[in-house]
């Protein structure tokens, strides 16, 4: 077909609008009798300004001659001259390939300074800062050892559900979340935790941070207006319940766990605690405080922290097991497999189910259903208990690589917390400022929290040191390096202020 008659062609189609999604191309753009020479032209714009990257396959030119109502012809000599003139190359089966490189690429956007990790008073975007400040050592309390995941099982799980899963389960979900799942948390709580609950009760949820905004919503709903949290305690949940408009009043912790006593002054009719592990002490709820708690009368939110995560001391049991009348029971797979699944649970008082579920579905519909379904596979097929124990043996031996340099290398600590989880907690006899320390420490290419941010009531400075993600070896050389920025510090010489 010569190009006359194309254009004529071009014309008749444009009679009908013509148009596609691939780059939002409109026929109606093209000016009488070149509509060959607009669509290379588009092509080669958006090659060189990055729309359509190297290694992009372009459209069939049969289906993008159908969208925009073209002869086939029209879109064959536009492909034609994106070859001859170097951007595109015909690739057989494969069809017509990008293969240039933009012309002129947007310059990148120049960021503004990062925000302060250790500021005195750390903001909403303190974590997401730490996170991305590059460092040779992460020592970031609450991280598992990811490399663990058990990725052969989840892939074989996943096979497995999507061989049997009816289309029906592609659909929307349940705002509960799936039977399946509900039902094999409450056997996991039943067989670990000591908790006993009808898989009715389970809501699952997209983490505990989740579970934490869902109860605020669902306690302010009741006038609710404060909800206490120990202290110290995690900056990070404080947060979430702040940011959902809650007082945090602070209630001191020492070795038996929260002080009771304190809490009963605060006037709070709700608290927020870790009785299994406590963050970031590691204190564990003793007995006369848990019978006291039972005599204090309020609600309680319990986060089941790392209870799985024990070496040194005979399991606890849950505090929703002596009082479901009054426990928001809340956990994760966050510390038993990865943060990046975003699948928790949450078990709420009667009078409050129905309104969590509520709060739920608003929120976002319920979790994804395919990730549900996956991780019932494991809980109930024993995976992840064989995991938990693998992970135990290796948490154990970083634990004692830690405890072992702070004993060589910095005498004058003082730690806490040892006997289970993911993390310690030092102290120090001398006044150091954990801000500045933690500051000085990632500036030497290791990174920990200061204490002070999880702290607002007066105490001991010090750190909170992860190990359960990184190897012993690397541990070693992570407590010397801080060994030595705190030796610089007390002698004035420090490396960050």
């Amino acid at each position: 077909m010569d190009r006359v008659n194309r254009s004529k062609q071009a014309r008749s189609d444009r009679s009908i609008t013509g148009g596609s999604d691939f780059l939002q191309l409109d026929v109606r753009e093209a000016p009488p009798g070149g509509l060959s020479d607009w669509l290379a032209g588009r092509l080669r714009q958006a090659v060189s300004d990055g729309q359509l990257p190297v290694g992009t396959r372009l459209p069939a030119t049969r289906v993008l001659a159908a969208d925009l109502r073209v002869s086939r012809g029209v879109v064959t000599e536009a492909y034609q001259r994106l070859i001859e003139d170097g951007h595109a190359a015909g690739r057989g089966r494969l069809g017509t390939i990008v293969v240039a490189a933009p012309v002129a690429a947007p310059p990148p956007a120049r960021p503004g300074p990062p925000p302060a990790p250790f500021a005195s008073d750390p903001g909403a975007d303190a974590f997401d800062a730490l996170r991305a400040a590059p460092a040779r050592i992460d020592l970031t309390p609450g991280l598992p050892d990811l490399a663990a995941f058990p990725r052969a099982a989840w892939l074989r799980a996943e096979r497995s559900v999507l061989s049997t899963l009816r289309t029906s389960g592609l659909g929307y979900g349940d705002p509960h979340g799936t039977p399946e799942l509900r039902r094999a948390v409450a056997g996991w709580l039943a067989r670990n935790r000591g908790v006993r609950v009808d898989p009715a009760e389970v809501v699952i949820v997209a983490g505990t941070a989740q579970a934490l905004g869902l109860i605020a919503r669902v306690l302010a709903a009741t006038g609710v207006t404060g909800i206490a949290v120990e202290d110290p305690g995690s900056l990070g949940t404080r947060q979430h319940l702040e940011h959902w408009g809650m007082r945090t009043p602070p209630v001191p912790v020492d070795a038996a766990g929260i002080r009771v006593d304190a809490l009963r002054g605060t006037g709070a009719p709700a608290v927020l605690l870790t009785p299994a592990h406590q963050f970031p002490t590691g204190a564990v709820l003793a007995g006369d405080r848990r019978r006291d708690l039972m005599d204090w009368g309020g609600l309680i939110i319990e986060d089941d922290y790392d209870a799985e995560h024990r070496y040194d001391r005979p399991p606890v049991p849950a505090l929703h097991s002596m009082l479901p009348e009054r426990v928001f029971y809340a956990g994760s797979v966050s510390k038993l497999l990865a943060p990046a699944l975003r699948i928790g649970w949450v078990i709420a008082p009667p009078p409050y189910r129905d309104a969590l579920v509520a709060a739920k579905r608003f929120a976002d519909l319920g979790n994804a259903a395919l990730p549900q379904l996956v991780l019932a596979r494991l809980m109930e097929s024993g995976e992840m208990e064989r995991r938990l124990r693998l992970v135990r043996r290796r948490h154990r031996r970083r634990r004692d690589a830690m405890i072992d340099a702070i004993r060589s290398r910095m005498p004058g600590a003082t730690v806490h917390g040892a006997a289970a989880g993911l993390h310690l907690t030092i102290t120090f006899d001398s006044p150091v400022p954990a801000a500045a320390l933690a500051a000085a420490a990632l500036d030497r290419g290791v990174k920990v929290h200061p204490l002070s941010w999880h702290r607002r009531l007066p105490g001991p400075e010090g750190l909170v040191l992860g190990y359960a993600a990184t190897p012993p070896a690397a541990i070693a050389e992570a407590v010397a390096t801080l060994a030595e920025t705190i030796e610089s510090h007390s002698m004035g010489t420090g490396d960050a202020t």
